[in-house]
């Protein structure tokens, strides 16, 4: 009876992998620490981290860049921020006129964090939508509703 009980407590909550409130459209240039740490940020109220984690995107970005290519970035902690995941999901950034990510050009920054080896699968599924280009570029200009129904994958 007491280990059931445990248990029970330690099952975490289910959450969608992304929330609409977590998608921000037609957002004004910044610095790309500063919006790493909104990026992040969103996923620390949304309750998918713990606070510590955005500082471990910060970490994993100034060691590896997370552009990916096609105007994409994807910025996530680094290994040792594992422990600061309670779910898996993704926070959403799109800047048309564009922002500098480490000299490459990025207009969609999609932070991620994944439970456990899950984050490998969200990448996938990212990038199988970037390599997309007429999703790619429904990315970068489409409405919050639009960028929701590409990546929840509900088109």
């Amino acid at each position: 009876m007491l280990f059931k009980k445990k248990k029970e407590e330690a099952a975490p909550e289910k959450k969608e992998l992304l929330y609409r409130e977590n998608i921000r459209v037609n957002c004004e240039p910044d610095t790309q620490e500063q919006v790493i740490r909104t990026v992040g940020q969103m996923l620390v109220d949304s309750g998918y981290v713990d606070q510590p984690y955005v500082d471990a995107m910060i970490e994993r970005e100034q060691s590896f860049s997370t552009f990916m290519g096609n105007g994409l970035a994807l910025p996530h902690g680094v290994e040792a921020a594992k422990k600061e995941i309670k779910a898996s999901g993704i926070a959403v950034m799109t800047f048309p006129k564009g922002i500098d990510w480490g000299g490459n050009e990025v207009h969609v920054v999609i932070g991620i964090a994944g439970v456990g080896e899950e984050h490998l699968e969200i990448l996938s599924v990212i990038a199988d939508k970037m390599l997309d280009d007429s999703a790619a570029e429904k990315l970068m200009a489409g409405d919050v509703d639009t960028v929701y129904q590409i990546l929840a994958g509900k088109e």
